[in-house]
């Protein structure tokens, strides 16, 4: 196994290329990717030519490796057919090599000839090449079909259409015809009809990518002006083909996985069996396959970051763990938590090429072993309730809906293991009727978020259902309760609202009580009349008191309504008398903090119009047809949240808001606040005119009362819906809302816009403050551009430590989005300054140390050893500066030089030498003297510079230079 890997890098070494580390195969930093799918995943900036200059990955003309790879959800998903036969895979690894403008079709067909016959002697006469066809878009591909040629017969050179030999990256972008190589294992015949017929005997080997064109938004193909070469090939096929087994799983490198499976499980020997045959089995060789490779993808990708989750690349991979735990318990008969028992014989069979999973191998069983242990605990009764319901069903017949929906629900089993286990009795599953259930939970678990809050309260359930709000209006025929005075804004205790205790909620156990008098224990109060705000609309619920008797207090925690009943959940005070249904109420909502939601939700509908003016004003009609080409028509709101700290508004656009954009719109927000422009508030029906107002801000799609309010801020509603299509009402607010607002806006104090970021591929999010935290933030912008202004000032280490630390505290502060920019921008603009500087720096220390080595160094045959540290920070160019200088001062001499630098901020020790004249080899000498280290690095024999990390080492840093000097000396 490590053989076939090794020797494919070696001969592209050989051949010019660098051995490049495979990335993870969690793409952290890929919104756009599930998983690594591909080997060519990490070279998209080199290939869409974005990469930074400044990272080596730049430098690269030609690469190799092994890329892990993972191919489950998504457009590459493998998922389903795992186990089903000997050859699909989640988890895999393809060998590849590169060429970035490099060479071409010849040298890379070349290259893969050469590799399978001579490295791996491969029988030629059982390879079969395909090349592009052509269609009406792009030419036949002339050129791979005539240097095929020069290595097969015409018959095993076969023609294939765009859909196998035409390779693109997306919609558009780079893109180009491929080659593939496909291998005949059982030979001695001529089959091109069974090319690309999926077929385990006849099978693809490797694929060629000539990227040579670039596809336009119009679909159309332009050339490139740099012609790259993407090749990948799957390393479980390749060592089947070398060590002359019929499948993948069939290698060593399943069999020892497969060997622990059966010690752990004691269920008989892997066959290698599938359908029908392995029915006959209980599928046992499909669990066999399903749980390796699963533990092969779990592994890896939690080695590199990823947790099983309910979300995205998370729900995958608890989906593959709860498929693999359900084959071992049902399939091979599993105990308890022998899926986490298989993961130190995978580190010990791939740790050596992956030393990830060594250094992580208790994270992984950890998770592993917590994610089965809690699925475990409701699969068997799973697995039974399946097996009852599918027992009383004839095969070909439908598996019930609401039986999917139930194991689901209740035991934790995705839809697609219900239907794979369907399809093992022979039952179909009806996917439409089954999501329109899920759809109906997904409501009611929208519909409990509420509860879910409430749930939490001094540990009680005070979650309400249709059991409930029944309760309430048949059993004591209670109205709805009257919440009107919620938009009243009095503490006058002239103007104090009484309410009247229609209901005592205790909670779900207890049910609905006359009276209550315990303090301290959360309770729920229905009143008839209330003017406390329920949590709605994205805006929070209000808190505050009610008074009532001799001294009594209710304290109010929070506030939700209830199919028209608003509960008010809360405490009783210490010695409060107790309360009884048909109290009269005396209620007192905290109206500072509602007066600082009400800035922030009034400023939430500004920020809205402000967002809509600047990025896409239906008013400028080139800024929407620019938009439209991108496929967005109108800055739509896709959700919002404001409470007594900030306001939380998410919203459709393709990109981030640049620096102008976020400054216009913090301006025109500002700008609402200084002209304090009154707040209007109307209740008009929605057939009334108010859909025909073409400035309406509304969240279309979701379901308004009719009739509605109308909040506008700065426009008479009435005026609006006299005129409502005139342009000028784009420049006001006007929106249904149902939530509390100033009176004017001038009451919101001050705006900040603290920052914008991406939460969904084409939605952003932007937070943002008001009141005094704005004025805060204000004050500490002032405070930071006036250190920004008087470090442009410095000069030399200080400017360049003034920058370090300037930066540090931009990055932490909360302040304007935009101002935080400018200011970053001003300190790259005094970077410029130190560049002078720190050469002149470099240029000291590189001559400074040369001249030291002179009275260091012997004269004549002798070689000297010398190790100097000088500390400089983790700074490579620097080191090749003073190794540069030193070779050219020493060029006659026999030296061999190591140079040390320590940053005991950053925990890392730098080691740099270069040998002159003596052969000695630095890589070799350095890693002896970091022997049991973190490092990594490389260079030529003569020239070498490695970094040490000591983040996870409980050396100091003074003792591991101490260490490595004298080791340097010794050696």
């Amino acid at each position: 196994m490590s053989k076939a890997r090794d020797a494919f890098v070696n001969f592209f070494k050989e051949n010019g290329h660098t051995h490049w580390p495979s990335s993870p195969c969690v793409p952290l930093d890929d919104p756009t990717l599930l998983f690594i799918n591909a080997g060519m995943n990490q070279y998209k900036p080199l290939f869409l030519g974005t990469c930074d200059p400044n990272n080596a990955m730049s430098q690269l003309k030609r690469a190799a490796n092994t890329q892990k790879c993972i191919r489950a959800g998504g457009k590459h998903n493998d998922l389903e057919d795992v186990g089903k036969d000997v050859y699909h895979h989640t988890f895999f690894e393809m060998l590849g090599n590169w060429s970035f403008g490099d060479y071409f079709k010849e040298e890379a067909i070349d290259f893969a000839w050469r590799c399978l016959t001579e490295v791996y002697g491969l029988d030629p006469s059982r390879m079969y090449a395909t090349f592009f066809e052509g269609n009406d878009q792009a030419p036949r591909d002339v050129d791979a079909q005539q240097l095929w040629l020069k290595y097969l017969p015409s018959e095993r050179v076969i023609p294939c259409s765009a859909k196998d030999n035409f390779w693109e990256m997306g919609a558009t972008g780079p893109c180009g015809p491929c080659t593939e190589i496909h291998y005949d294992r059982i030979g001695n015949r001529i089959v091109p009809e069974l090319v690309n017929a999926d077929l385990p005997e006849l099978i693809e080997i490797w694929n060629v990518v000539f990227i040579q064109y670039n596809r336009e938004n119009d679909g159309s193909l332009r050339n490139l002006p740099d012609q790259h070469v993407d090749t990948g090939m799957g390393f479980e096929r390749l060592v089947s083909i070398l060590q002359n087994v019929p499948s993948n799983y069939d290698t060593d490198v399943f069999q020892v996985l497969f060997e622990k499976v059966q010690q752990v499980t004691n269920a008989a020997p892997y066959t290698g069996l599938v359908g029908e045959e392995d029915a006959k089995n209980n599928f046992r060789d499909m669990a066999y396959r399903v749980i390796v490779d699963h533990l092969r993808t779990l592994s890896f990708s939690i080695a590199d970051g990823a947790l099983p989750s309910n979300e995205g690349r998370g729900y995958v991979l608890r989906r593959i763990l709860r498929r693999a735990v359900r084959y071992g318990r049902q399939n091979l008969g599993a105990e308890l938590g022998f899926f986490s028992q298989l993961v130190g014989t995978l580190v010990d069979h791939m740790g050596d090429v992956f030393p990830e999973l060594v250094q992580n191998q208790e994270h992984i069983v950890s998770v592993i072993r917590e994610e089965e242990t809690s699925f475990s605990k409701t699969l068997d009764r799973g697995l039974a309730k399946f097996s009852e319901l599918a027992a009383d069903l004839k095969a070909g017949t439908k598996f019930p809906s609401d039986a999917v929906h139930l194991l689901y629900t209740t035991h934790g089993f995705p839809i697609d293991l219900t239907e794979l286990m369907a399809e093992e009795h022979n039952l179909s599953v009806d996917t439409v009727e089954v999501e329109e259930l899920m759809e109906a939970e997904r409501q009611l678990s929208r519909d409990a978020r509420d509860a879910k809050l409430a749930e939490a309260m001094g540990g009680k359930d005070m979650s309400v259902t249709a059991e409930q709000t029944s309760y309430l209006s048949t059993d004591l025929g209670l109205a709805l309760t009257n919440d009107d005075s919620k938009y009243l804004w009095s503490s006058s205790s002239d103007d104090v609202v009484t309410g009247v205790v229609k209901a005592i909620y205790a909670g779900r156990q207890e049910g609905f009580v006359d009276s209550f008098g315990t303090a301290g224990e959360t309770i729920g109060l229905v009143l008839d009349t209330t003017c406390f705000y329920a949590e709605a609309g994205g805006q929070i619920y209000d808190t505050g008191s009610m008074t009532y008797g001799n001294g009594g207090t209710f304290t109010v925690s929070s506030v939700q309504s209830y199919g028209g009943y608003t509960l008010h959940l809360g405490t009783l005070s210490e010695g409060a008398p107790a309360l009884s249904v048909d109290t009269t109420l005396s209620l007192l909502p905290d109206y500072s903090r509602r007066a600082s939601i009400a800035a922030n939700h009034t400023l939430t509908h500004v920020l809205n119009l402000s967002l809509r003016n600047v990025l896409c004003d239906p008013r400028n009609e080139a800024q929407v047809e620019k938009l439209t080409k991108q496929g967005v028509s109108d800055i739509k709101q896709k959700g919002s949240f404001v409470d007594e700290t900030k306001l939380r508004f998410d919203f459709t656009f393709p990109s981030s808001l640049s620096e102008k954009q976020l400054a216009k719109v913090e301006e025109i927000c500002k700008a609402n606040i200084a002209n304090d422009l009154p707040v209007f508030t109307s209740v008009v029906g929605l057939n009334d005119g108010i859909m025909d107002v073409g400035a309406l801000r509304a969240v279309f799609g979701e379901v308004y009362p009719d009739p509605v309010r109308v909040v506008s801020v700065g426009a008479d509603i009435a005026e609006v819906m006299a005129n409502p299509q005139e342009a000028k009402w784009y420049d006001y607010s006007v929106e249904f809302c149902g939530g509390t607002h100033l009176k004017h806006t001038g009451e919101a104090g001050s705006f900040v816009l603290l920052g914008e970021e991406g939460i969904a591929k084409g939605v952003r999010r932007i937070t943002a403050v008001t009141g005094q935290i704005a004025k805060d933030c204000e004050a500490r912008g002032e405070k930071l551009t006036g250190e920004v202004t008087e470090c442009g000032s410095l000069e030399g280490s200080e400017l360049d430590q003034g920058i370090k630390d300037l930066t540090n505290a931009i990055n932490q502060a909360d302040i304007s989005a935009s101002l935080k920019i400018q200011l970053r921008e001003m300190l790259q603009s005094y970077s410029k300054k130190l560049v002078a500087f720190k050469k002149a720096q470099e240029k000291e220390l590189a001559s400074a140390i040369t001249m030291e080595l002179e009275g260091l160094v012997t004269a004549g045959d002798n070689a000297s050893t010398i190790v100097l540290r000088r500390d400089f920070g983790i700074n490579g160019k620097l080191a090749k500066q003073v190794l540069t200088s030193v070779g050219k001062k020493f060029k006659t001499a026999n030296l061999n030089f190591m140079l040390l630098s320590a940053d005991a901020d950053d925990q890392k020790v730098f080691v740099a030498a270069t040998s002159l004249n003596t052969g000695k080899d630095c890589n070799a000498w350095i890693k002896s003297c970091t022997e049991g280290l973190q490092c990594r690095g490389g260079g030529k024999k003569d020239s070498s510079q490695y970094t040490v990390d000591l983040s996870g080492n409980s050396s100091s840093v003074e003792d591991v230079c101490s260490e490595i000097i004298a080791k340097g000396n010794a050696n």
